[in-house]
């Protein structure tokens, strides 16, 4: 059978353009290479119990009412009412630096305004500036290049609070070292800090159900355990993939969320260079004891920290760079009763190379792991108090990890440095979706994938 669309990979970008172009047409046909949809986004079982891969938190919350907001916006799209979700908003976050400052935010940007005025009142008129040209900013126009952090330079003159706000923001959208592009500063900016935080009420796989059963009730096709090995072109036209086993499926429109670099790989034309380095993390999920909650010192939703003067932001040197890092409660969120055992997540910089190097030896690999999921714990710990005496359950993903189960090159979760914004790399009806499109965040990368489901596809309907 010839589908007139295809689409590579059930992360959220695959499947909200999966759902859009279903609404139209149902001859749809969704690949995935796992046994669950959701990429980067999706969860495994340990011990009875369901841990979700990738969320932490989901950005850009805003009420029903603003029908504008990109949320309102995505479920309009999708045609999916947004009341069956219950959405529950964080109770609360941080950003520590070095010793002694802290600032905290939620999803009132007042609290942030008030807080910058709390530790940097020599700022706080340029601070209340920048809110306003961000507000206005247009977040599409072509501004390749230009530099998040110069932008800030011009506007705040206190280089901590720099550091500060770009913490988050990088930690959760950037594939540059030490800055972000200025168009996606100001999304990420706008997600987190104007809109804020939350999270479903259930669990990642039930937020994934329902996005699965609207494709399947639009007649959509989903094939799960289906590894495109190849995107089958001539000249300069795809006519369908070739899997694992060997099946040629012929397509005449096919999307690609596998990444920019990943893409081309796919249809044998390599780039002659790469784009700038990759940025990996590792990862760890610690289950703790409930009885020991009482004695933790915090009881926010995502704290990020940085220990030093200066926010280093780069690819580790080191295998691990414990200097910064993000502590997630996934179940601080309002109205969401607290789960036994505890869960924290702890987030770092790492070094790809070093991983893949030690990965050729596994007991070595896994000696190390553990290692350095004890010296993450050691450094939370120093924030938000002793917990390691209590751990029932723990588990770690490497970069290595992270590439095995996603196909990134390197591990790197958000993708190239160099973004590809109208999702067009060089063919007449083959595009990109998703972390390379440049859009961020679970709302983003889904809007990703409807922008293009728009522009690319449903003009074909």
């Amino acid at each position: 059978m010839k589908y007139p669309f295809l689409i590579i990979g059930s992360g959220l970008s695959g499947l909200a353009a999966a759902i859009r172009i279903s609404n139209y047409c149902p001859d749809v046909l969704l690949l995935d290479q796992h046994s669950r949809i959701g990429g980067l986004n999706s969860y495994y079982y340990r011990n009875n119990r369901l841990l979700e891969t990738g969320l932490h938190a989901i950005t850009n919350y805003a009420p029903k009412k603003q029908k504008h907001a990109p949320i309102n916006k995505l479920f309009r799209q999708l045609k999916i009412k947004r009341d069956e979700f219950s959405f529950k908003e964080q109770i609360g976050s941080q950003i520590h630096f070095g010793s002694d400052q802290i600032l905290n935010f939620n999803n009132d940007v007042n609290l942030l305004i008030s807080e910058v005025e709390r530790l940097f009142p020599d700022c706080h008129d340029d601070f209340c500036s920048l809110l306003k040209k961000i507000e206005v900013h247009n977040p599409f126009q072509n501004t390749t290049g230009l530099s998040a952090r110069k932008y800030l330079e011009e506007m705040i003159s206190d280089k901590r609070l720099i550091e500060m706000l770009l913490c988050p923001l990088c930690y959760y959208g950037s594939s540059v070292e030490n800055d972000m592009e200025l168009n996606q500063f100001v999304i990420m900016f706008r997600s987190i800090f104007l809109e804020g935080m939350f999270r479903p009420e259930g669990t990642i796989r039930d937020f994934l159900q329902v996005l699965k059963q609207r494709f399947v009730d639009q007649g959509g096709t989903l094939r799960l355990k289906s590894k495109v090995s190849r995107i089958l072109v001539k000249n300069n036209t795809a006519y369908g993939v070739e899997l694992d086993s060997g099946e040629i499926i012929e397509a005449d429109n096919i999307l690609s969320t596998a990444g920019y670099e990943e893409t081309l790989a796919l249809t044998g034309r390599d780039l002659k260079t790469r784009i700038g380095k990759r940025l990996a993390f590792i990862e760890s999920i610690f289950l703790v004891d409930d009885s020991i909650k009482n004695n933790l010192t915090t009881s926010k939703t995502i704290i990020f920290y940085n220990s030093g003067e200066l926010f280093n932001y780069q690819q580790s040197a080191e295998i691990v760079d414990y200097r910064s890092g993000v502590i997630c409660f996934p179940q601080n969120f309002q109205d969401i009763g607290i789960s036994d055992p505890l869960e924290i997540r702890l987030t770092h910089l790492a070094n790809y190379d070093l991983w893949q190097k030690l990965s050729s030896t596994p007991e070595e690999y896994r000696r190390v792991k553990l290692q350095c999921s004890a010296r993450s714990a050691e450094t939370a710990e120093k924030i938000i108090g002793i917990f390691s005496d209590n751990i029932v359950y723990q588990d770690t993903f490497t970069p290595v990890t992270i590439q095995r189960y996603t196909l990134k090159h390197e591990g790197a979760i958000y993708g190239s440095p160099r973004k590809i914004a109208d999702g067009d790399i060089g063919f007449t009806n083959l595009f990109l979706a998703g972390t390379d499109q440049g859009f961020l965040g679970i709302i983003g990368s889904m809007l990703s994938g409807v922008s293009i489901a728009n522009q690319h596809f449903l003009t074909k309907i």
